[in-house]
């Protein structure tokens, strides 16, 4: 008879695809996050960003530390800058070579800076002088300092005198306009720009500016007040 084939469909169903008539069918019950587990992992991600945002505010921190706890005003002997002033991001800088210069490059190091005229007569020799001596006055500190040499003109150097500032640990040797240096830079009243030592830190804040044509001893004193202060986060070595 033409109905003697026939098959029940729903056990033809059960054949396709499996290797047994009988498997059951599995359900995967997937549960609802908890609500206490998903507040304490924001919180550990907020406490993060927090340790995060103190590690690169600690410089910041350590100066402010070294001004209000440690009292250093009015016992520096050069004035302390309160606030201090940045170094310009735009300041038009250039080695001796007319190569520019990102001012980015100078921070990461304490700069012993002076201004000095490319002409550089015996006083300005006499203060490079005193600038090579002071920083090997800090010992095996002596590598957490750069000599910077800023000239406001664009004169030419001496080929004697390069070599001399070349020698030894170099030191670095930028043009940029006067306008620019005095708007960044201020000497005490009455005095001018080449009397004066001044300190900037590794985040590029001017900071200190010794008395004017000062004994080296009395600016190593103050430098030395704060290194101390900022040892904790300050790295010997631009990078």
């Amino acid at each position: 008879m033409s109905g003697s084939n026939s098959s029940n469909p729903a056990a033809g169903s059960r054949n396709i695809g499996s290797n047994s008539h009988d498997d059951p069918v599995e359900l995967t019950i997937h549960s609802l996050p908890d609500p206490a587990t998903a507040s304490a992992q924001k919180r550990r991600g907020r406490l993060g960003m927090l340790m995060v945002v103190l590690v690169c505010a600690a410089p910041v921190v350590a100066s402010y530390f070294s001004f209000y706890v440690l009292k250093l005003h009015g016992r520096a002997i050069g004035d302390l800058i309160m606030p201090t002033v940045d170094l310009p991001a735009a300041i038009d800088l250039h080695d001796l070579d007319g190569h520019p210069v990102k001012a980015e490059s100078l921070k990461g190091q304490w700069l012993l800076t002076v201004v000095q005229d490319a002409a550089c007569d015996a006083a300005c020799e006499k203060t490079l002088f005193a600038q090579r001596q002071l920083r090997e006055m800090f010992g095996k500190d002596r590598d957490k300092i750069d000599k910077l040499w800023l000239i406001p003109d664009d004169g030419a150097v001496r080929p004697e005198l390069r070599k001399a500032v070349t020698e030894g640990v170099p030191v670095t040797v930028l043009r940029a306009p006067r306008a620019q240096i005095e708007a960044w830079l201020k000497p005490a009243p009455g005095h001018g720009l080449a009397e004066h030592f001044f300190v900037i830190d590794p985040m590029g804040r001017w900071m200190l500016r010794s008395p004017p044509s000062p004994a080296p001893l009395d600016v190593k004193k103050d430098l030395d007040k704060l290194l101390k202060a900022n040892a904790g986060w300050d790295q010997p070595g631009r990078p």
